[in-house]
């Protein structure tokens, strides 16, 4: 095995500090990525989606649970299938607790096209809590092109989903697809994905999250069970 050279404190320090230079060059530079996304336009969504999860039928605009934006994770679990996506099963699991994006007006929810009675126990044996529906019998997939068709077979990948709720009306703000997700799943990377992002004071275009309700900075992070929802 080719393992990295041996040297001392003092020549680790240097390489170490001209490494920290090219890392903060790439933070400046996803601040800067992450500003040009919340500049995208969107679409309003005027279609009406019917999603069946643990209280019955639900809308696109039920899976808001009320707040301001909407994180859809595109599991992938063909009606076919006996158990879910074994990649998507370990995106799931390192989502924190949702407390902590609840708190900046943002939902999370995992859809697949499997029947909810397949979803149902495969997510009682994952431990997962968090909110899962199913779109089966319904467009949403094959709309957000995460069901795709391939030499006349339905094939599925995985995908994640932003929504911005303003009143009434539902938008899409951004998806990405299969590499896209990589180095996704903490609480500040999935914002950052929104059109609100973190609702920081240093982030532009100033005053939009502020003017959604959001604290804008104002609430620091807390334990999970100090938030008022």
């Amino acid at each position: 095995m080719a393992l990295p050279e041996i040297v001392s404190r003092e020549e680790w320090r240097a390489a170490r500090e001209e490494l920290l230079v090219k890392e903060k060059a790439i933070t400046r530079a996803r601040d800067a990525l992450n500003a040009e996304r919340r500049g995208l336009p969107m679409v309003e969504v005027d279609k009406e989606y019917v999603f069946e999860g643990g209280d019955g039928k639900a809308t696109l605009y039920d899976l808001f649970e009320g707040r301001h934006q909407l994180i859809v994770y595109h599991f992938m679990f063909a009606p076919e299938w006996d158990a879910g996506c074994r990649s998507c099963s370990a995106f799931l699991d390192q989502i924190g607790h949702l407390a902590h994006l609840h708190a900046r007006g943002t939902s999370f929810a995992a859809v697949s096209r499997a029947p909810y009675t397949r979803i149902l126990p495969f997510k009682a044996r994952m431990g997962w809590t968090l909110p899962w529906y199913s779109a089966y019998g319904d467009d949403f997939n094959r709309d957000f092109e995460v069901t795709l068709e391939r030499e006349g077979e339905l094939v599925e990948r995985p995908g994640l989903s932003c929504f911005l709720r303003d009143g009434d009306r539902v938008f899409h703000t951004y998806s990405t697809y299969e590499r896209g997700l990589d180095g996704l799943g903490s609480t500040t990377s999935l914002l950052d994905l929104t059109a609100l992002g973190r609702q920081e004071l240093w982030e532009e275009p100033k005053g939009r999250a502020a003017a959604y309700g959001a604290p804008e900075g104002g609430e620091a992070v807390r334990y999970h069970d100090e938030y008022d929802d």
